[in-house]
């Protein structure tokens, strides 16, 4: 039983959203003063920057495929009578003679960091009518007034690597009046390319770039592209040992340099250095106790080729592949040879990269156990950036506190939307909720970790919802915000497939990322500690049913709006919405009809058979859509980009057990059973209280929203309280809370909030938090922490307060479970 409130919130946020911009400047009506695309040549100049040209191009080819006819590109002067004119302030001749004639008023771009200036200007230059003129403060500012330019007349950022088409227009008219844009909400901007052993790296070896035979120029060169059309302006490598290392080949870190892309490199990867392709002697000799001189002159190495780039370099040092550092001994020791190793990497900087060493870029970042020896007291330069991970899950570990907000190197966030780890990887169909990654770079920006955001998106695809989220809200945090999640996901799905189904498909995401966040389709596997025998679920059949009739429900409409896809758009709807939601409905009926034999062969095995053939004609069409998906999307573009999870058995234990279903003449279960999840609950939803001091998270919980309790940036939440009237059966009910597995802000190592009955003393209430241990292992498979308040409910209409006591705290349901006969 569920006592909840109607799910407004999502009719709410979808009739507050109109398109993606926040107004509409490109159309394909004529206004007052209007400049028509269509005939305009596009101008930039030869001195600029290559990453200007470069962008200038795609333009060209992005009006072309819009109107049917691609606009000419010079770096000569005009030879018609209208021109896009675009440029970096002070490297275009034409657009500076225009500011210094006050034709173009360009305010206080010169200086911003990557901003830009969009305006119409009438009678530029002798025999040019009008022109429209994108200019930038620097190459990258310029470079994303360009891609601002194409995205408004209708290119996605996705057109190469999701096959999203424009839409075909007679005509294209620029609104007369001048825009700005930037400076960005966070500087450093960017994507991780992590464990592309199962897509990306095949991928370019055997299809894209076969001649390479591995993620080379031509792949990164993509790469750089998107990056750039989404704002971003960041790229770590794939780094895994399939993979040649970047900088082995000099091109990538030079064609880098010409798209004007910061490189960096992973937690795991200091000084630009590639240690699984790179360090030849031995994990045993990685060791800057022992070996410090060959360490030094390995990182030395680096510094020299690539101290003339524009990089990111990361301080610090772990074990040759994401493993703890070798040496050092205790955690003290480890503690001060840190501290050498960053004031040694600093020497490199200023030797090699440029002798004002605080000027440099550099970051640290406190991943796994990295973090436990920052907060044993690890002094880092007040000029470093200090990046804080999540637990691989979207739940971020820490954030500054008030001393660290003032260091002048700030903080960033390192965020994972794909994982290869304990205790189950999640590499295949990115279902990270919009509404968390909201809530948690929401709660970074508020701390002021606006220096670097990264996100790993594994192998780019199918993660390009989350990608692009992540990319708009470090562009336009307050945008992205206002839009909230289910707002996100309407605006991508106008902007991706037009106004007349957006929806109606934002919907079916809406649905999907919450179905997936009870469960992700890469969990369906149940363990009760590390290395445990997996299980069978805790869900009865019936539960398992009702799952499963709500992704039947999804799938319905989705077959619904798949019937209405445009043939030109067919591609992408594929690649964006149908493969990723399709298959996680299958992923699961795979596995809990495989289960419902397991349960019923005993009792019923005609139904339990009926089941295992049900889980084996589901485990062929993952099969299928996989094959369509690499073999046919697209002409068979994408060959060998999509694996079903688990792909191989490689790290097997980091991985669910390859799927094996009922055999057609078992006549015995497959797996032990679990214990069973309680039946007979009654869960009251969170958000059906309304509390001074709490806020409703749309899209995360398990009900479709969530409570958290206060403001980040407050001192404290203040006592705030959220009051439930509970009317109960007969009988005692004890009660217990549902919160999300987010961690502590304050320093402390739990969740604490207090609770109280009828008016009565308030009972603390604290969830501890430690990655790794069971608790958290199970929280984040399970997408909640069950706590117990040790409160007991008689039956009748009963009071609860929830009283917040941290920050951060959020709160997805209250939970009562039978406790037997109501002793007085």
């Amino acid at each position: 039983m569920r006592l909840t409130s109607l799910l407004v919130g999502f009719v709410a946020a979808v009739l507050a959203t109109t398109a993606w911009a926040q107004d509409v400047w490109v159309s394909d009506k004529r206004t007052p003063g209007a400049f028509a695309i269509a005939g305009a040549e596009i101008l930039h100049a030869e001195g600029d920057f290559p990453v200007v040209g470069l962008a200038a191009g795609d333009l060209r080819d992005d009006l072309g495929a819009v109107l049917g006819k691609a606009p000419s590109l010079s770096t000569g002067k005009p030879s018609g009578k209208t021109a896009i004119i675009v440029g970096t302030l002070g490297r275009n001749p034409l657009i500076d003679g225009l500011v210094r004639d006050s034709k173009l008023d360009v305010g206080d771009l010169s200086g911003a960091w990557e901003s830009f200036v969009i305006a119409v200007v009438d009678k530029p230059a002798p025999g040019l009518d009008k022109a429209l003129v994108i200019v930038g403060s620097d190459r990258r500012g310029a470079a994303f007034g360009v891609y601002e330019l194409s995205r408004a007349a209708g290119v996605s950022p996705w057109t190469w690597w999701a096959d999203v088409k424009p839409q075909r227009r007679k005509a294209l008219y620029v609104a007369a009046d001048a825009r700005r844009f930037g400076p960005p909400s966070v500087k450093y901007r960017g994507i991780f390319i992590n464990d592309e052993d199962w897509g990306l790296q095949p991928w370019a070896a055997k299809t894209f770039d076969p001649a390479y035979g591995d993620i080379g120029p031509k792949t990164y060169e993509k790469v750089f592209q998107l990056l750039l059309r989404l704002k971003a302006n960041t790229l770590w490598p794939a780094m895994h040992e399939v993979t040649k290392p970047f900088n082995a080949d000099p091109a990538n870190a030079a064609l880098a340099d010409r798209w004007g892309i910061v490189m960096g490199s992973s937690h795991a990867e200091p000084m630009l250095r590639n240690n699984v392709g790179e360090w030849k002697a031995g994990a045993e000799a990685f060791n800057y106790a022992a070996n410090p001189g060959g360490v030094l002159d390995y990182w030395r190495e680096r510094a020299k080729t690539n101290g003339k780039y524009e990089s990111i370099y990361t301080l610090g040092m772990r074990g040759i592949h994401d493993s703890g550092m070798v040496g050092g001994g205790d955690i003290d020791g480890q503690r001060a040879l840190l501290e050498k190793i960053i004031t040694d990497q600093r020497g490199l900087i200023g030797q090699h990269v440029d002798p004002k060493v605080e000027t440099v870029p550099q970051v640290f970042t406190a991943y796994k156990e990295v973090l436990d020896i920052y907060r044993s007291g690890l002094k880092i330069p007040d000029d470093v950036t200090l990046v804080w991970p999540d637990d691989n899950f979207g739940y971020i570990r820490q954030l500054p506190n008030a001393d660290e907000r003032k260091r002048p190197g700030g903080s960033g966030v390192y965020y994972h939307l794909s994982y290869l780890g304990a205790p189950l990887s999640h590499l295949w169909l990115s279902t990270v909720p919009p509404a968390l990654v909201i809530e948690e770079m929401g709660r970074a920006y508020d701390l002021d970790a606006r220096q670097l955001w990264v996100v790993n998106v594994g192998d780019i695809k199918p993660a390009e919802l989350g990608t692009q989220l992540f990319l708009d809200m470090a562009w336009d945090v307050d945008h992205v915000r206002g839009l909230g999640a289910h707002g996100y996901e309407e605006a991508f799905a106008r902007e991706t497939f037009g106004p007349s189904q957006a929806r109606a498909i934002a919907q079916i995401l809406a649905d999907h990322h919450q179905l997936n966040f009870e469960r992700k389709p890469e969990h369906l596997q149940w363990f009760w500690g590390k290395g445990s025998t997996p299980r069978s679920s805790p869900l009865s059949v019936e539960q398992a049913n009702a799952r499963l009739a709500r992704f039947d429900a999804l799938v319905a409409k989705l077959d619904t709006e798949a019937a209405r896809v445009p043939a030109e758009q067919r591609d992408a709807w594929f690649e964006l919405v149908d493969y990723p939601v399709r298959d996680a409905a299958l992923a699961n009926h795979r596995f809990f009809d495989a289960e419902a034999f397991d349960r019923l062969i005993g009792e019923r095995p005609d139904e339990a058979h009926a089941r295992a053939a049900k889980a084996r004609a589901a485990d062929a069409q993952i099969a299928a859509l996989t094959r369509r998906f690499n073999d046919e999307i697209a002409g068979g573009k994408w060959r060998g980009i999509m694996s079903v999870e688990p792909a191989d058995g490689a790290w097997t234990s980091f991985r669910q057990r390859p799927f094996a279903a009922p055999a057609a003449d078992a006549a015995a279960p497959r797996l032990a059973p679990s214990p069973a999840e309680d039946e007979g609950l009654i869960v009251v939803e969170a958000e059906t209280a309304d509390g001074q001091g709490w806020r409703r998270i749309d899209g995360l919980g398990r009900g479709g929203a969530s409570m958290a309790a206060g403001d980040v940036r407050e001192a404290s939440t203040g006592g705030a309280a959220l009051d439930y009237a509970v009317k109960l059966p007969a009988g005692a009910w004890a009660l217990d809370l549902d919160l999300l597995p987010t961690f502590p802000l304050n320093g402390q190592t739990a969740l604490r909030l207090a609770v109280s009955a009828d008016g009565g003393a308030p009972v603390s209430v604290a969830a501890p938090r430690k990655v790794s241990d069971k608790a958290w292992a199970q929280g984040v498979t399970d997408g909640r922490l069950r706590v117990g308040s040790g409160l007991t409910l008689c039956g009748g209409e009963r009071t609860v307060r929830v009283t917040s006591v941290d920050l951060g705290v959020v709160l997805d349901a209250l939970v009562l479970r039978p406790a037997g006969a109501c002793g007085r």
